[in-house]
């Protein structure tokens, strides 16, 4: 893996707080969590778009999408859970707090999956650093909210 990716996941990491605080933000000064997700999603919809058209990336063939597995389909539905606690739950919980427990959640579930390797993850043992580094994720939460 390049210095790069390492880079780039970085910058998304870090976007996911203020991601959070400008959709939470939204969400107050729209004072509808349902309304604001559709102004998150046509937003990130015309960036994609934007995007599109800079890169030109051709049109993938339409008959594979007939030969996908049915989970494929449900990444955008199961974003909106994220997006609707950001918006109703961050500013309540704190940026910490929230960015805490989603990013521990997601931890513990990426080892699951990789344990399993599932979802075309190749398989990744959840060996005792493993689980001991979601624990340390874990404590740290415990101590982010008592303080």
């Amino acid at each position: 893996m390049n210095f790069l990716a390492y880079v780039i996941a970085l910058a998304a990491g870090s976007a996911n707080p203020v991601q959070a605080g400008a959709n939470a933000e939204l969400n107050k000064g729209l004072g509808s969590p349902i309304w604001s997700a559709l102004v998150v999603y046509a937003s990130g919809l015309a960036g994609v778009f934007l995007i599109q058209i800079i890169v030109r990336q051709a049109r993938p063939e339409l008959r594979l999408a007939a030969t996908l597995p049915w989970w494929v389909w449900t990444g955008g539905a199961l974003s909106i859970a994220s997006t609707l606690s950001g918006l109703t739950l961050a500013q309540k919980m704190g940026s910490g707090l929230f960015t805490g427990i989603t990013l521990t959640a997601s931890v513990v579930t990426s080892i699951l999956l990789d344990q399993f390797g599932v979802m075309g993850f190749k398989p990744h043992p959840a060996s005792g650093l493993r689980m001991a580094g979601a624990g340390f994720l874990i404590a740290g939460i415990w101590m982010v909210a008592k303080s």
